[in-house]
C-alpha cells in the first residue's frame, strides 16, 4: 500500500485540524461561509482563507468527471497535438457501417457547437456542397439575436436542379438561423476554360460574392475525399474522371471546396485553378476561423491530410476517427 502524502505544509496540528474542518463544513455540510464563520467565531476573511489552504495543501481537490458521450480530454489532446484552436467528438464507434447514423451524429455535434461559434460581426463561408452540413442545419436552432452579418457560398454550382435546391438550401437556412442575409453563387462551380472563369468573375452578381471572399472571417466546410460524394455529383461540380485520374497521379486525397490537397496537405491542381468559380486557395487558407465537419472510414486519409496541411483550425468529427488523428505519426 503507497504511503499517504504529506498534506501538512508545515502547518501545526491545530491548525490542520481547523483547517480540515471548515473544508468539511463547506464541501460536506454545504455551510456558506458565513454560516462557519459565525459557528467556529472566525471572520468571514479568515475562512476564505482557510479555505484556500485546504486547496493548496490538497486536502480538498477538484475532480471534473465526463458524463458518457463527452471526450474533453481527447478533444484537448487532438487540439494540442495537430494545434487546433477547436476540436468537438462525437461518438461513432458502433456506426461505422451505418453512414447515415454517422453523418447524424456528426450534423448533430456541429449544431451544438455552431450554436456558440459565430460572432455578430462574422462574415461566414459556407461550402454548399456537404450533406454533413446540410445535416447540421437540419437539426440547428434559430439565434436568439443575429449571430452574424453574411452567409457566403464558397463554390458555385450549376448541375441538377435537385442539387440546386440542396445547396441553396443550406445557405439559406444558415443565414435565417444566424439572422443573417445570405450571399448565392449565380454561376457554375467548373467551366470550360480560363477565358470563360474570368468573364463571369466580371459579372455583377458573382464580383459581390467574390469581394465578399476576401473579407471572411470563419468558413464552414466539409472535407472531401477523392471520390466525389452523391451531392457533389448532383451540383454538377464533380470534376470528370480523366482529370481525377490525373489527381491521383500527383497524390491528391482529400479536398476542401475543390481544392485539392495529398497526403502531406500540400495543394495539387492538375489545372482545376484557372476553371472553378470559387473561393481563391490562398483566401481560403487564409481566412482566421477554419471549422470543418468530417468523419467516418471514407474521409480519414483526407481528413488526416487536411489537418496535417493546416487547411482547417478547428474540427468536428467522430470518435474513431479522432484516436486515429492522436496515434498517427
Amino acid at each position: 500500500m503507497p504511503p499517504r502524502p504529506d498534506l501538512t505544509g508545515g502547518q501545526s496540528v491545530d491548525r490542520l485540524r481547523l483547517i480540515v474542518r471548515v473544508a468539511r463544513m463547506y464541501h460536506e455540510r454545504e455551510l456558506r461561509q458565513s454560516q462557519i464563520a459565525e459557528g467556529l467565531n472566525l471572520s468571514q476573511a479568515g475562512v476564505s482563507r482557510l479555505l484556500r489552504a485546504a486547496t493548496e495543501l490538497g486536502i480538498v481537490r477538484t475532480i471534473v468527471v465526463s458524463p458518457d458521450g463527452i471526450h474533453s480530454e481527447l478533444e484537448d489532446a487532438l487540439a494540442e497535438r495537430h494545434r487546433l484552436t477547436d476540436v468537438v467528438i462525437t461518438d461513432g464507434d458502433d456506426l461505422p457501417d451505418h453512414p447515415a447514423l454517422l453523418l447524424r451524429a456528426l450534423g448533430s455535434a456541429a449544431a451544438g457547437y455552431l450554436a456558440t461559434a459565430f460572432r455578430a460581426d462574422d462574415l461566414i463561408g459556407v461550402s454548399t456542397w456537404s450533406e454533413t452540413l446540410l445535416a447540421a442545419v437540419d437539426v440547428m436552432q434559430p439565434a436568439k439575436q443575429p449571430a452574424c452579418d453574411k452567409v457566403v457560398q464558397l463554390m458555385g454550382g450549376m448541375g441538377d436542379p435537385q442539387g440546386q435546391v440542396r445547396a441553396t438550401r443550406l445557405t439559406a437556412r444558415l443565414a435565417e438561423l444566424a439572422g443573417a442575409t445570405p450571399l448565392f453563387v449565380r454561376a457554375p462551380g467548373l467551366v470550360g476554360g480560363a477565358q470563360a472563369r474570368l468573364a463571369l468573375l466580371r459579372d455583377p452578381s458573382v464580383l459581390e460574392v467574390s469581394q465578399a471572399w476576401a473579407r471572411l472571417t470563419t468558413v464552414l466546410v466539409g472535407i472531401g475525399s477523392v471520390e466525389p460524394s452523391p451531392l457533389l455529383r448532383l451540383s454538377g461540380n464533380a470534376v470528370a474522371e480523366e482529370e481525377m485520374e490525373r489527381l491521383r497521379d500527383l497524390g491528391a486525397v482529400g479536398d476542401i471546396c475543390q481544392r485539392f490537397f495529398d497526403q502531406d496537405g500540400v495543394h495539387v491542381d492538375a489545372g482545376l485553378g484557372e476553371r472553378t468559380i470559387g473561393i481563391p486557395v490562398d483566401q481560403l487558407r487564409t481566412v482566421p476561423r477554419r471549422i470543418a465537419v468530417a468523419g467516418g472510414e471514407r474521409k480519414y486519409a483526407a481528413v488526416r491530410s487536411a489537418v496535417r496541411g493546416r487547411w482547417i483550425t478547428a474540427l468536428v468529427t467522430d470518435i474513431g476517427t479522432a484516436r486515429r488523428l492522436l496515434d498517427d505519426d
